[in-house]
Formats: C-alpha cells, structure tokens, sequence
C-alpha cells in the first residue's frame, strides 16, 4: 500500500498502524455517513421549499430594507433547525455575540437565567457576569443590569439533573440555559436525547419559561437540531459547523417567531428588528457554505474519530471516545504536562494550509483565566469547523480539537503527533 502521507514525514510504519485503525472504525464512519445523508438531503429540501434563486445573491446596502436573499436564506435556516423563524448576519462575528443577543433580548431587570448544564464557557461568564472577583467588572454585563444567575451542575455520568433544575426555578426564572457542547470542561457533550428528555421534563412543568439552547459545534453532528426537540431557541456561529468552511463571519438564531423578533431588536433596534442588516454580498456564501455544512461535518467527524482511536492506543484519555455517539465535533485528549499541549498544538499548526510556518505559544486570551494556547492554521480567522486545537494552561492539560474540512488533514496531524512528540508518544 502506498503511503501518500510519507512527503509530510510520515512513517510506512505508522501509516499501515494507521491504515488497520482505519479498517476497524468502519462501523463508526458508516454512522456518520448516514447521519450526513440524511442531513444533507434535509438541507437540500429546504433550498428547494424556499425556491431560492441566482436573483437573490445581489448587494444590498444601507439598511437592508427588502433584502429578499436574506429572507430565503432566513427562510431556510428556520425549516433546517426546526423553528418558526431565524435571524442570519453576516454582522454577528461569533457564538458568544448570537448567545448573549437572544439574552439580552429575552431578559429584563429582576429576572433570573438558569444554567442546567453547570458553569457556562469561559466568555459567556463574562456576559453573566458570574465570574468570582476582580475579573467580574465587566461593563454591561447581565448582572449590571439586575438580571440574577443560578446554576445547576450535571449528574455524574453528565446528562442533565432534570429534578435538580426543577427545584432550583424561582419565580424570577425566565430562562434556562442548555450548552450542548462542553466548552473547556472535562464534562462530555450532551447528545440529543438527552437534550430532548430535559426539555421535555422541564416544559411539563414551566411551559413558559424559554429554553435557549448554545447550539455552537453541535449542528448537523446529529439527526436533529434543538429547535426539533422542543427549545425555544437556539443560536450558533456561522465560521462553526453551519458555514461549511466558506463563511468568513456571521450567526444564526432560530427558534419560535417572538422571541427571535426580540432578540432582532436588541441587535438592532426596537421597532426596527429584523427588518433591517443588509447583506452586503454575502447571501450566496452563506446560503452555499449551509448547503455544504452536513458533509464538512461529517469529514469532521471522520478525523477526530481516527484521532481518539490513536490517541487511546497510545494510552491517552480521550473524550468522546472513539466509539461513543458524538453530539459536537469537538475532540478532547489529555496529556500529562504543559509541554505536552503546547508540543500537540504545534504539529497541529504546521499541518495546517495556512500559517503553517508559524508556531504558536501561550498567551493571556481576554476572556479566560488562564494563558491559553491555539493553534489555527486556518483560511478564516477563528473558524473552529476548519482544524484546530486550543486548550488552557492548567491542570488537567486538556487539548480541545475541533474542526477539519477534509479528513486527511485531521488524520495527518494526528500520525505526525504519534511520531513527533515526547512523553508517552514516542
């Protein structure tokens, strides 16, 4: 068998360890092949309902007024993710933006959020406001304005305390919080019928309190977005999994028509909602990086599936493991020193179509509350569906992959690890 990977430094020996690895996670990668089918063919069915048209790719400017593309484009992300309605912009430059957004545009003064997922990320502590000492001067935040914060931790095995989060509502709760994926926790990620059964239990008894949903890394991972399983809203970044590696900006929330419109009107102004943002030329990159997205995913999936296999006969925890059912596309190892992230890091930058002469090292990320190295060798900034791989500087020394347009590049960086680095890996 010829060793295509052997130009990049990759030995016959390992690519034929590699090759049988391969062989033995067929079951898994036909999973994820059908899931992507069925994906793809849900995607491609609302393009179609939508009766988009090269018409609706032209440059509208200004405010946006009657910007016809960009309601196809809104058309088809609520019928995708299963919503009434969806705000998509280009002007929404991250995840934590679209998140905290449908915050601000639910919550008032004297009202309480509710995390059911334990401690959000680290950014969107910042927008709560619920970050213990100095760091918690942040200007604008929830708890500036009056709004209240509660958390509930996870159960052992990591689903939902569902009976928890049902006690710990007070008359103040307006909304409860579910991040799908686990941000720089050790926790695993919540697939969707874990999601479903929460949101089910929890609307029996408070149907009217909104469930908002983090969908960031989870899109098309599965068969079913959130808004399918009862939330009321859930949100995401477009340089993630729904861009397809095209979008070079942009977000997303859909969910049920009102609360989408408020959310709309924080972004923009009261009154003014969702009827203006113009799309400046993006609709065509939007709408053809969604219509890509459920294989992108997919080739996602693939590498870090092959790389928590070799990573595990290495000896290494990895989560999920290479044979669990994944909800998002990241990919967590752990290792035994900071050396060791940083060295991981660094073979994941150099194989890397971009920047891949650069070597990253720690620094003092805002946001974080401790140096954080990231390695993105990437053709947009920060786009976490192309290959990545971050991770904080403190105990347990856990390395966040995510992302990977095509699976060979994963499955590179993951050989050249094996031989590259030290420690257990050798």
């Amino acid at each position: 068998m010829i060793n295509p990977y052997s130009s990049f430094g990759v030995s016959d020996d390992t690519f034929k360890m590699a090759s049988e690895l391969i062989e033995s996670l067929s079951q898994s990668f036909q999973r994820v092949d059908e899931i992507c089918s069925l994906n793809q063919l849900k995607v491609l069915r609302a393009f179609q309902n939508s009766r988009l048209s090269d018409v609706h790719f032209g440059y509208p400017t200004g405010y946006g007024y009657d910007d016809v593309g960009r309601e196809k484009i809104e058309q088809i992300y609520s019928e995708v993710f299963g919503g009434e309605a969806a705000y998509v912009r280009i002007q929404i430059s991250s995840g934590t933006q679209a998140i905290s957004a449908c915050l601000y545009g639910i919550l008032r003064p004297g009202d309480e959020m509710l995390c059911a997922t334990g401690a959000p990320y680290d950014t969107l502590r910042t927008v709560i406001g619920c970050i213990a000492g100095a760091a918690n001067n942040y200007s604008g935040s929830l708890k500036e304005f009056g709004i209240g914060f509660s958390q509930v931790e996870l159960k052992a095995d990591g689903s939902i305390d569902v009976q928890a989060v049902l006690a710990a509502v007070s008359p103040t709760t307006k909304l409860i919080l579910i991040q799908k994926s686990k941000g720089y926790s050790t926790r695993p990620c919540l697939n969707s019928e874990l999601i479903s059964e929460a949101i089910r239990s929890i609307k029996i008894v408070y149907p009217n309190i909104v469930i908002l949903v983090d969908n960031c890394y989870g899109e098309f991972v599965e068969d079913k977005e959130p808004c399918e399983l009862g939330a009321d809203l859930c949100a995401g970044s477009l340089i993630k999994n729904p861009g397809g590696g095209i979008c070079p900006s942009g977000g997303y929330i859909v969910g049920k028509k009102d609360l989408v419109e408020k959310v709309a009107s924080h972004l923009t102004a009261p009154g003014l909602g969702s009827h203006v943002g113009p799309s400046l030329g993006y609709n065509r990159i939007i709408a053809q990086g969604l219509f890509m997205a459920p294989h992108v995913v997919s080739e996602s999936i693939k590498g870090a599936i092959f790389a928590s296999a070799l990573f595990e006969k290495f000896g290494f925890i990895c989560s999920p493991a290479s044979t669990d059912v994944r909800g998002d596309i990241v990919q967590s190892i752990t290792f035994d020193n900071p050396q060791q992230v940083i060295d991981f890091c660094k073979i994941i930058q150099a194989s890397s179509p971009v920047d891949a002469f650069v070597a990253p090292e720690p620094w003092p990320m805002p946001g974080y509350d401790s140096d954080v190295i990231m390695a993105a060798g990437t053709f947009t900034q920060g786009a976490s569906i192309e290959l990545s791989a971050d991770g904080p500087i403190k105990p347990p020394y856990l390395v966040y992959m995510q992302g990977g347009l095509v699976s060979e590049q994963v499955k590179l960086a993951a050989m050249l690890a094996v031989e590259k680095m030290g420690g257990r890996i050798a």
